[in-house]
């Protein structure tokens, strides 16, 4: 369980993010914004470099913040009580909805390639859509999908 350490790419990771860049190579972007977490950082540096652009940090953007279990195996957290200090479902929740608001509030009109972690990519869908965490489908590493946003979704 990463949660918020830093991290680092590997290869295997390096050679996702280029395929991500090669796919978006062509595609008209206006912005970059990645996690200010260096394995995202790293990630989005690699998809912007045929923009020419500087990707734009956002603590927004960190994946769930596991407390206590952070560093941890998960099979060996079974039947284990959860520490109080791991950022809630709610809490969670919130932060998603607050980068909506905040892409919605810094790139109106724009295309933004945004970088993020797992969990928090999935509950930034949830909120979207409207929709509980569990029935968004999990994303794999660099998977790209495309949302849309209005002036009515902030």
């Amino acid at each position: 369980m990463q949660g918020q350490t830093q991290g680092e790419l590997t290869e295997h990771g390096r050679e996702q993010a280029r395929e991500v860049r090669e796919l978006m190579r062509e595609r008209k972007i206006d912005a970059v914004v990645s996690s200010d977490l260096w394995r995202s950082v790293e990630t989005a540096q690699i998809i912007a470099e045929p923009h020419h652009l500087t990707v734009c940090q956002t603590p927004l953007l960190r994946e769930r913040d596991w407390g206590g279990f952070t560093g941890r195996f998960i099979p060996d957290l079974k039947d284990e009580v959860w520490p109080d200090d791991i950022e809630s479902l709610d809490q969670l929740l919130a932060r998603a909805q607050q980068f909506l608001n905040y892409i919605s509030e810094n790139y109106r009109n724009q295309t933004v390639i945004a970088v993020g972690h797992g969990i928090m990519n999935k509950a930034i869908q949830a909120v979207y859509h409207q929709k509980p965490m569990n029935q968004i489908q999990r994303m794999m590493n660099a998977e790209v999908r495309e949302l849309t946003l209005s002036s009515a979704d902030s």
